[in-house]
Formats: structure tokens, C-alpha cells, sequence
């Protein structure tokens, strides 16, 4: 089978595509035949051993995808050969055959091609657990999303109107803004020509945000700390501009609100019945027409260095994904 395969820890043009023997599923494990896998920003971090799950070398990356199931391992119940899957895997992903344990798998809802179930789980499931279980947003609260346009930024999006929210969509640029704009953001903020407090400041009438969904990190963080309401809620989900802030304490003091970690990977593994509830919502929602992944371009398996890279340089509006 043919794998993308990372030898040595380094940006996306190190990575080759190879020709691997194909797995066979153990004890409590499946072989799924990959049809769709799509790129996320921790898969361009952890070729660099940026990431905070360190692989041992050589490996595939890739940490969710969708397929067919072609094998199952002794013990497994409830998943058959020929079953339609997303599995969310780490890394592994970016091959034509993939062994994942059982426990990560998940049923592709109907009516969704394997191209938009691989762009869903991982980015919605995300999003999902931060602004419902971690935020507790509230219908007729406002939610600012940083990083509006990306994978994660627009599932908040979507489902920040899902729970009844008022959505600020931030990013940067006119054409991203406006894809927000498309999935049901509110009002808009381009941080790349406005200032983002006064921005903020216009659109809550002073009050400012009730929850915060930050993806971004970096020089966006602190601003959008100082912009939160009484009460308000950070959410820290991830550092794609590549700088970890380091917060003024006070200002958490001040405000009396809290600065709430998201951790999605180990939620799911610690917490499976929420974490199943969670994914039963998801479905409902997406088959009701709240949730409509945006897959913005698709790109052979050999051709997964070429789409880390646009990832890499947040050149990205919303899912980017491989086909096999």
C-alpha cells in the first residue's frame, strides 16, 4: 500500500510517499481502506515534533480520515467489514490502509460523502466540547471565534448559532470573512486592518464577549482577554500562530472570568459516554442542516506535502483534504 511516511522530523518537503506492507488488525483493533483524510493543524506540528504526542520515527501522519472497513481484530464488537467509519487517529492517517483501535472509530452519519466525514469529526467534535461542555455558552450570549475561517473556527461558528449564540467571527482578510459570513456568523472582524478591542467594543456596546473560542494564541490572545464580559470565559484550544501568550493574571482578576483549557483528544478517551453524546449531537445537527463542513480544495495522497505546506502558512479556509 502506499503511505505518506515521515523519516526524519522537519517541514512538509521531507515527507515521502512509499510503498508500505499493508496492516492486519490485532487484538481489539480494524483495518480500514482510507478514502478521504483530511489536513489538521496539530499534523503540520507533529512532523516537526512540535506536537505534544511524540511518535517514534519512521511513521505516517495524518489524524483523521474516513473509510471502509476491510478487517476486524479478535474482540472487536459492533463494527463490521464493509461498515463506512471516521476514525481519528493521531497519526496515520495519510495511507491507503490504516489500523486504528476500535474504540476510535465512529459511524459516518447518512448522507455524508467520505470527503466531508473526513473534515468533520476532529474540528466539530472540537468545537463542540469547547463552547457546550467547557464555555457552557448560553442562548442569547456572544461568542467571539478567533481564527474564524479555519477548520475549527468556522465548526465554532456553526455551532455557536447551533446553541442559540450571537457570533463575532474574527480573521483575516475579506475573503475569509466572508465564508464566516456564509456559515451564519453575526457580525465581522477583519484583526488583520481593525483593531480588536475597538472593534469588540463597537459590536458588544462595552459589554464585550461572554465567551472567547481561540484557536490562534499568539498576539490575538491578551486582547481578546482584555475584551471578555463580567463572567466571561478564554477558551485555550490552540497555538496556530505559533507563539504560546503568557496572560497578565490580573486581568483574570479583574473580570472575574475564567481561562478554560480544551483538550479534545483526551476527552474523548477519558469521557466516553459524553464524548458518544457528543458525537449523537453532532449527527443530529448535521443532519437537520445546522453543520455544513467546508471543504475548500482536495488533493491526491501524493500530494499531502504540497497541502501541509498551505496549512503551514494558514493559507487555508476551512478543511483541506487528501482523496485515496
Amino acid at each position: 500500500m502506499k503511505a505518506v511516511v515521515c523519516r526524519q522530523f522537519g517541514p512538509p518537503e521531507t515527507l515521502a510517499v512509499e510503498e508500505l506492507d499493508p496492516p492486519r488488525a490485532g487484538a481489539g483493533e480494524v483495518v480500514v481502506r482510507v478514502r478521504a483524510a483530511s489536513i489538521n493543524f496539530p499534523d503540520v506540528l507533529i512532523i516537526q515534533n512540535r506536537y505534544q504526542f511524540k511518535p517514534p520515527l519512521p511513521f505516517s501522519p495524518g489524524s483523521e480520515m474516513a473509510g471502509v472497513v476491510k478487517e476486524v481484530g479478535e474482540g472487536v464488537r459492533g463494527v463490521r467489514p464493509g461498515d463506512r467509519v471516521i476514525a481519528f487517529t493521531t497519526y496515520g492517517a495519510f495511507a491507503e490502509e490504516v489500523k486504528v483501535e476500535a474504540t476510535r472509530l465512529v459511524p459516518i452519519p447518512d448522507g455524508m460523502d467520505f470527503a466531508t466525514a473526513s473534515a468533520f469529526l476532529l474540528t466539530y467534535g472540537t468545537s463542540e466540547h469547547a463552547l457546550r461542555d467547557r464555555g457552557a455558552l448560553k442562548k442569547g450570549e456572544t461568542l467571539l471565534v478567533l481564527g474564524a475561517a479555519g477548520g475549527v473556527g468556522l465548526a465554532a461558528v456553526e455551532i455557536g448559532k447551533a446553541l442559540g449564540a450571537q457570533v463575532i467571527a474574527a480573521a483575516s482578510g475579506a475573503a475569509k470573512l466572508e465564508v464566516c459570513r456564509e456559515h451564519g456568523a453575526d457580525a465581522l472582524v477583519n484583526y488583520a486592518a481593525e483593531d480588536l478591542r475597538e472593534r469588540l467594543r463597537e459590536l458588544t456596546g462595552g459589554r464585550g464577549a461572554d465567551v472567547v473560542y481561540d484557536p490562534v494564541g499568539g498576539a490575538y490572545t491578551e486582547p481578546a482577554l482584555r475584551s471578555t464580559a463580567w463572567r466571561g470565559r478564554l477558551l485555550v484550544v490552540g497555538f496556530a500562530a505559533g507563539e504560546i501568550p503568557r496572560i497578565p493574571l490580573n486581568l483574570v482578576l479583574l473580570k472575574g472570568c475564567a481561562v478554560v483549557g480544551v483538550f479534545w483528544g483526551d476527552f474523548a478517551r477519558r469521557e466516553p459516554r459524553a464524548f458518544a453524546e457528543s458525537i449523537a449531537r453532532l449527527g443530529a445537527w448535521f443532519r437537520e442542516g445546522r453543520l455544513r463542513p467546508h471543504v475548500s480544495q482536495t488533493f491526491p495522497l501524493e500530494r499531502a506535502a504540497e497541502a501541509l505546506k498551505l496549512m503551514a502558512a494558514r493559507r487555508v479556509i476551512g478543511k483541506l483534504v487528501l482523496t485515496v
